[in-house]
């Protein structure tokens, strides 16, 4: 089997960040979400490898190994787009097909549209592209969802954090389980006067792609960093519009994928979005639908996303 190895690379950004890679070939960057880190491409970078392609999953910015700044500004989408651009370069790359999940995936699409001349081909799951709104996002957010959903709620300073990182075992556990295909469908909003993890039940049994040894290994790569840098992205939402509004509306054009669970309640919720995708996507070859597959898209269905992005990935 491919062995995955690890090192240090500084992106043109200037952050030194934590990789896993694998293989030799035209280069595939894999841009994990949350809560997340290199790990959640396990299977993909093997099969990638093996598949003739250099395949490279960072932790992102904020994120286990690599870690990231104090100042929350410093975690806008134009830091998150350029840490991947500046990464492409830094590999020895001139272009790369970029394949992004959950918060990974906006980065991706970003990435497609502000520098095209970098991306052979773009791969979002579960989140589709969203074209940028009339107004900041988050008090529409709040309006519709109320306090406690989770975006909302990580508005705060501190608290979300701390409920997280106090058992990051239990935090693993509950969220991976609680939005898959297996799990109850857990809507992420916490209860007044409760917190998110307690609508988020403790599973009495890990689902079959879901092991112990896979949540020890997340809980050792952010035993140095925490939950801190990860939520500082979601607190940039509001800020991301303001930066953004030079590519309002403005078309994706390199060749698309999108690839979603049909128990992904981002995805379901979504549809409106998604069928008018290529109103804004032109180029996007195809839709992927994976029957009873929740929101942790490449790990819960590894065999069927690996085959769906090697035959875009032939196809460029």
């Amino acid at each position: 089997m491919t062995d995955i190895t690890h090192r240090f690379v500084t992106s043109e950004s200037g952050l030194r960040m934590h990789v896993a890679e694998a293989g030799e070939g035209p280069l595939v960057l894999l841009l994990h979400g949350f809560p997340e880190c290199w790990y959640s491409w396990r299977h993909q970078l093997t099969a990638l490898a093996e598949a003739g392609f250099h395949a490279v999953a960072p932790d992102q910015r904020g994120y286990a190994r690599t870690g990231g700044p104090d100042d929350i500004g410093q975690y806008t989408i134009l830091h998150l787009a350029g840490d991947a651009v500046g990464l492409i370069g830094a590999l020895g790359a001139d272009r790369a097909v970029v394949a992004g999940h959950d918060w990974g995936a906006p980065v991706a699409w970003a990435v497609a549209q502000m520098r095209p001349d970098k991306v052979r081909g773009v791969i979002g799951m579960s989140v589709p592209h969203r074209p940028r709104s009339s107004r900041p996002p988050i008090a529409s957010m709040r309006r519709m969802f109320g306090e406690g959903y989770y975006i909302v709620r990580f508005q705060s300073p501190d608290v979300p954090e701390a409920e997280l990182d106090r058992d990051r075992a239990a935090t693993f556990r509950r969220m991976f389980y609680g939005v898959s295909g297996d799990g109850p469908g857990s809507a992420m909003t916490a209860p007044e006067g409760g917190g998110l993890l307690d609508v988020l039940p403790e599973p009495e049994k890990l689902p079959s792609w879901l092991t112990a040894a896979d949540i020890d290994a997340y809980v050792e790569e952010y035993a140095d960093s925490g939950f801190t840098g990860p939520i500082n992205w979601y607190r940039n939402m509001d800020r991301n519009w303001e930066l953004t509004a030079a590519w309002h509306r403005a078309p994706i054009g390199p060749p698309a994928l999108y690839i979603a669970g049909d128990r992904d309640l981002v995805a379901v919720g979504a549809h409106q979005v998604i069928d008018s995708m290529t109103d804004f996507v032109p180029n996007l070859r195809d839709t992927v639908w994976l029957s009873g597959c929740g929101h942790w898209t490449q790990q819960e269905r590894p065999a069927e996303v690996n085959e769906a992005m090697l035959g875009f990935l032939r196809a460029l």
